[in-house]
């Protein structure tokens, strides 16, 4: 290992130089603006967290070739007592992979092969990015169930780590249904890893952890057929009309679809790559078609709306599918034009949906601009919704969730970095917790994530 000049040398000296000797071979980038910069995700979507993270950085960037580089560093880590935060493509929106306590940031990149692959599943890498994994099966006829609007950033593994659902929920649900995540490879943080192989319902120990339970190397997953899809924007007068309209499609189980997003005015307002087809002051239903059931798509219509785009969705360079314009990807948009929004992440009940979301639309009026994901949620057609705050304060910003909360919609909080606290029932969950306990006792994964832990004292041997 060389540093760039002596500063940076004397500046890693003690346990992080220690470390890094440890682990000679294995690539690491000490340069302090690359590490700051990688340190970073899309936390600053929340104002509470850009206040409460901005600054905080690991002191080093680990990049591991493959597991063996990865049982390294965490055999170091733990030797040494360094917190080890581990990274995908930094796309998180809460401080995911945004370092509490310094240490060493993990970025899988590297680890990017496609392991095998059979009809119906396939085994990967964690630092995969889902765009490449779907190219790669593109030829096979298969491809993810699902992936968030950034897929062509995103890992798989940051997206199991951190994330919920996405971009075919509709049809499959989140990734907490049982049988979305087959199994899940990790190594533990202890003085001497264990490599373990978690299964069925036991690969939810890391799913939306964070990284807090173990350092995902692989996953295994299942497939689903790759339609021709067809990107198809509607446009409506009324934003409720989109919604009832998206809803009966939803539940038309013979229309095969991977997107349904009723979007109010003016938000469309701010998407300019797709302008021509965002008629003012119309309210858009956006979704993804497999092309043999566009043609019923358009009869389930019923003379409601009007089809102002309709093209093959295409991932290539210069072009942007309709989904970078869906599920968070929204609120990135109205961001570029306007850094004073806002957003919350909700889940409307089934029963009441249309009823509900009429309510959300009278009481806040312009102060919150909807738009809905119609997803699948055990097993019932529901809807969430990453609706647009116009920021005001915090304390405003929490009485909005209170009157969410207290008319039946499920709140999680993308204003908090735990996961007790964004969690929808406000605490980690019981497996997550007690396998922490198990494959990080010193907890020196991703510190401060999971408040609720209570950490062996670490010390020197």
């Amino acid at each position: 290992m060389s540093f760039a000049n002596e500063k940076e040398r004397r500046a890693l000296t003690g346990q992080i130089a220690a470390l890094i000797a440890d682990i000679d071979g294995v690539p690491v980038v000490t340069d302090p603006q690359v590490v700051r910069r990688r340190s970073r995700d899309f936390f600053w979507y929340s104002p509470i967290l850009n206040e409460q993270l901005t600054g905080k950085s690991a002191e080093i960037v680990v990049t591991p070739r493959n597991e063996e580089d990865v049982v390294r560093l965490a055999r170091a880590c733990a030797r040494h007592g360094v917190a080890l935060t581990p990274r995908g493509g930094g796309t998180g929106n809460y401080g995911q992979a945004v370092p509490l306590h310094g240490g060493v940031l993990i970025d899988f990149t590297a680890m990017n092969r496609v392991l095998w692959t059979k009809p119906g599943a396939l085994s990967v890498e964690a630092g995969a990015k889902m765009h490449d994994i779907d190219a790669a099966l593109r030829p096979s006829r298969w491809e993810l169930r699902m992936h968030p609007s950034t897929k062509r950033s995103a890992t798989i593994g940051g997206f199991v780590a951190g994330g919920s659902g996405g971009v075919g929920s509709i049809t499959y649900g989140g990734l907490r249904d049982p049988g979305n995540v087959l199994a899940a490879r990790i190594v533990t943080l202890e003085r001497e890893p264990r490599i373990l192989e978690l299964r069925g319902a036991d690969a939810q120990k890391v799913n939306r952890a964070f990284g807090s339970t173990g350092l995902i190397t692989a996953l295994e997953l299942p497939l689903a057929p790759a339609w021709e899809w067809i990107d198809v924007i509607v446009a409506f007068d009324d934003f409720l009309e989109a919604v009832e309209v998206g809803r009966e499609i939803a539940l038309a189980d013979g229309i095969v679809k991977k997107l349904l997003t009723p979007i109010t005015w003016p938000i469309p307002g701010d998407f300019r790559e797709i302008a021509a087809s965002c008629p003012g002051g119309k309210s858009l239903l956006i979704a993804m078609i497999a092309a043999p059931s566009l043609e019923t798509f358009k009869v389930a219509l019923a003379g409601r709306g009007a089809i102002t785009y309709e093209a093959a969705s295409l991932e290539g360079p210069g072009e942007t599918p309709l989904y970078e314009f869906c599920w968070n990807h929204t609120t990135l948009h109205v961001l570029k034009r306007d850094r004073s929004v806002t957003y919350l992440q909700c889940l409307f009940p089934h029963e009441n949906l249309i009823p509900l979301v009429k309510q959300m639309v009278e009481t806040f009026g312009d102060e919150v601009l909807h738009h809905l994901e119609f997803s699948r949620y055990a097993g019932y057609v529901t809807a969430s919704a990453l609706p647009i705050v116009r920021y005001k304060s915090a304390e405003r910003l929490y009485e909005i969730i209170a009157a969410y909360e207290a008319a039946g919609v499920m709140i999680a909080n993308p204003h908090v970095f735990t996961l007790e606290d964004g969690s929808r029932y406000r605490r980690a969950d019981a497996d997550q917790l007690g396998f922490k306990a198990e494959v990080d006792p010193f907890g020196l994964l991703n510190p401060g994530k999971m408040r609720s832990f209570v950490p062996q004292k670490w010390t020197p041997v």
